[in-house]
């Protein structure tokens, strides 16, 4: 049984707006325009978060024309997922064990 979550997943995930960037892609995919128009931020600024999205492998590209635009990895959500489940598991199972003080 895993124990341990995925600490630079967490870390990516941590910051409000790639998070909101995520929550957004997991419903479609979508381009740099419509994450501005989204998200209220600045297109450099949605720029530098996409390429940390995508770097840790969270999200992924599919140019079109002129436009990139961005999607969710399903299965790296879904593998986080499962981390903090086996977390849950063995907190559950932990729950009657208690180290005795020295």
């Amino acid at each position: 049984m895993m124990t341990s979550v995925d600490t630079d997943l967490i870390r990516v995930l941590a910051d409000p707006l790639r998070l909101q960037i995520v929550t957004l892609l997991a419903r479609e995919t979508l381009c740099t325009t419509h994450l501005v128009e989204e998200t209220g931020a600045r297109q450099t600024n949605l720029s530098n978060h996409l390429r940390v999205l995508r770097e840790a492998g969270v999200v992924e590209t599919e140019p079109c024309g002129r436009y990139t635009y961005y999607k969710v990895r399903p299965d790296v959500i879904a593998q986080l997922a499962g981390q903090f489940a086996d977390l849950a598991e063995s907190a559950r199972n932990a729950a009657d064990n208690k180290r005795a003080c020295p």
